[in-house]
């Protein structure tokens, strides 16, 4: 016994030792890892001068081998170029790793009028099409950043390369157009391509989620600063449901706006006054006016020369910019065909192919392992260094469209998108929950629509700054409310591929003068599946998990022309099309395909008052009536079926 006791203690020290070192290795790893910017580059801070005078801010980081040349990857941001000072560094730079590690020179501007550059900043500032001797938009900014790095920055080759995620994507995208002739290759991924569609608006409807991103993007600045000049409003509470509800009309939140009340605690008898110039923007133009229409930046894509190669990447699951990407791709590949130009869309969130984990989930619902991290070296960095270290020819190696399905779970190459061989096919809404190939009928499906209960977009209880697991969430909760109409297939029989856009063609009717649509494409899962991710939430399992593959809302004002918003005429049958953004995602043998129609989606979406009002921004609290809405059974949807 004491023989057997003490070989366990030398086993356990020789363990402890093993693991002590092994520990040790690991930190020095992290530590070395946390310092190689600072090990490998210099960092110099630079004031760039534009061609009407105003100067921005960049941050540079040269390799410190001096010995041969660079490309240079430039990322444009309203979000920051800190850390700030040349004794400073960030932890990592560049698009991915593997670029910072092989050496890059990297630069990031702070845009005009943000941090530390002059200026003052305007939300999606407008491109100028005919352009006077001096005057300045995004395009030209980045044109005269890009002059001045060929020109100053020692040790590149002449070639440069913009990325970015998100808003910094929309400047990646922004760089393309009228491009400086050293622009070789553009990444614009999650990119913003119109905020009347992405982020703030769904086709009219305001992101009511993203009320606490409003600041970010609305507090005015006039003078350069390293420190934040704004504030986000704060809720006081975990259940954002009930917040909003509480709040009622959209006006009420006009007092989160009025910056020197929520500083200075100084009281105001107007409560309609608004200082953000975004949230002001926002409640004076609820139609898609001039003023949204200049901002997009979707409508110039004709204006990309042939010299910049582009790869746009997004996340099938992205809930702030899906649209953006999806229609930058399709806008460049129909006005300038022969541009070198591809689009990779994976399993992904907002930005989540960026990231090192190498478990790869959205919420509850997990893709697999290392999805992120092969594709920022076998796709990422390939592109980037084909196009600025190698020959820059079309033949790249990479393909046209690198698309994840999302229901097989597994990567596919295609020479265009949607893939060639699609097939258009209408399943129909039909009585008693069915979702059927033939149309039977028009009967009325009816439900109430109480705008003191709405249906919650989800049934987790918290407040989120903008909302990103709810793109895959279970919706068994929303399936199982009197006011959401479910329609489904029979259990399927062979496996059914999704691939491109899906347009829903409602046939509805209301008792009011205003309401909102919302179609949903959900994947019901066979009941004796076992849970595969351990990181779900507890209360879900993924037997007969209801997994959300797309969905869409459509203010019903905006049926016909998002410019002219029109009322609905009381208990007249009425066309309602809504077109889903492109989804890759197989329904697999044993599974069913579901659509869930609803007309309430709260606080993802504001409250439609159902009441036709101008402006819904400034509806009042009488406006907001509870409603009964009819869809009737000649409403369809129409796939983009992979044959």
């Amino acid at each position: 016994m004491k023989k057997v006791l003490k070989l366990f203690v030398i086993a356990s020290f020789i363990l402890s030792c093993t693991t002590a070192k092994k520990n040790e290795e690991e930190n020095k790893a992290v530590k070395k890892q946390d310092t190689f910017v600072k090990d490998n580059y210099t960092k110099k801070e630079v004031k760039i001068a534009m061609r009407d005078g105003v100067k921005l801010h960049a941050t540079i980081y040269s390799p410190k081998d001096t010995t041969k040349t660079y490309p240079i990857l430039l990322q444009r941001t309203p979000y920051s170029c800190a850390p700030y000072g040349e004794d400073k560094f960030r932890r990592r730079i560049g698009p991915n790793p593997n670029l910072m590690k092989e050496g890059n020179i990297i630069v990031y501007e702070d845009v005009r009028g943000r941090w530390m550059s002059e200026g003052v900043y305007d939300n999606m500032r407008a491109y100028i099409p005919n352009k006077k001797e001096k005057e300045s938009d995004e395009t030209t900014d980045t044109y005269d950043t890009i002059d001045w790095l060929v020109k100053n920055v020692k040790n590149n080759n002449g070639k440069v390369g913009t990325w970015g995620i998100s808003y910094p994507g929309h400047y990646a995208t922004v760089s393309t157009i009228d491009a400086h002739p050293a622009l070789k290759a553009a990444s614009p991924q999650a990119c913003i391509g119109d905020f009347f569609f992405d982020d703030f608006h769904h086709n009219g409807a305001f992101l009511l989620s993203y009320f606490r991103a409003i600041s970010l993007f609305g507090t005015y600045k006039d003078q350069p600063t390293d420190s934040a000049w704004y504030s986000f409003p704060k809720m006081n509470t975990q259940d954002q449901y009930q917040f909003f509800l509480d709040k009622g009309p959209l006006k009420n939140l006009n007092e989160y706006f009025q910056y020197d009340k929520l500083d200075t605690k100084v009281a105001t008898n107007d409560k309609n006054r608004i200082d953000d110039f975004f949230w002001k923007e926002i409640v004076e133009h609820p139609n898609y006016d001039s003023v949204w229409q200049s901002k997009g930046i979707i409508q110039h894509l004709n204006k990309v020369p042939s010299t910049v190669a582009t790869m746009i990447v997004g996340g099938w699951f992205d809930a702030e910019d899906l649209y953006g990407p999806l229609e930058t791709y399709k806008g460049i590949e129909k006005n300038q065909p022969n541009n070198y130009n591809t689009m990779v869309f994976g399993p992904w969130d907002h930005g989540g192919w960026s990231r090192s984990r190498v478990k790869n989930k959205v919420g509850n619902y997990y893709f697999g392992d290392s999805i992120s991290l092969n594709f920022q070296k076998d796709i990422e960095t390939k592109f980037f260094n084909h196009f600025l270290k190698g020959d820059g020819s079309k033949n790249s190696g990479l393909p046209e469209a690198y698309v994840f399905d999302t229901g097989k779970k597994e990567w596919k190459s295609y020479e265009a998108w949607p893939p060639k061989n699609i097939q258009k096919e209408s399943f129909y809404l039909g009585e008693n929950q069915e979702l059927k190939s033939v149309k039977a009928g028009s009967t009325k499906i009816q439900f109430i629509s109480d705008v003191k209960r709405p249906v919650p977009y989800s049934e987790d209880i918290k407040t989120v700054f903008t909302p990103r697991k709810y793109m895959t969430d279970d919706q068994r909760f929303a399936a199982r409310r009197p006011d959401v109409l479910v329609f489904e297939t029979d259990v399927l029989t062979e496996d059914l591929t999704l691939a491109g856009d899906i347009l829903a063609k409602l046939k509805v009717a209301t008792t009011g003068t205003a309401a909102d649509w919302i179609v949903k494409v959900v994947d019901v899962h066979p009941s004796d599946l076992k849970n595969d991710n351990e990181d779900m939430q507890t209360h879900l399992k993924l037997s007969n998990y209801h997994m959300m593959v797309r969905s869409e809302v459509m203010r019903g004002r905006f049926r016909n022309s998002f410019s002219k918003p029109e009322p609905f005429s009381p208990n007249k049958k009425t066309d309602v099309n809504i077109t889903l953004q492109d989804v890759f995602h197989t329904f697999k043998k044993g599974h069913k395909l579901q659509i869930q129609v609803q007309s309430t989606w709260f606080p993802l979406i504001d409250l439609n008052p159902q009441t036709y009002v101008d402006n819904i921004y400034k509806a009042e609290a009488k406006d907001f009536k509870t409603q009964t809405h009819t869809v009737f059974t000649d409403s369809s949807i129409e796939f983009s079926v992979l044959k």
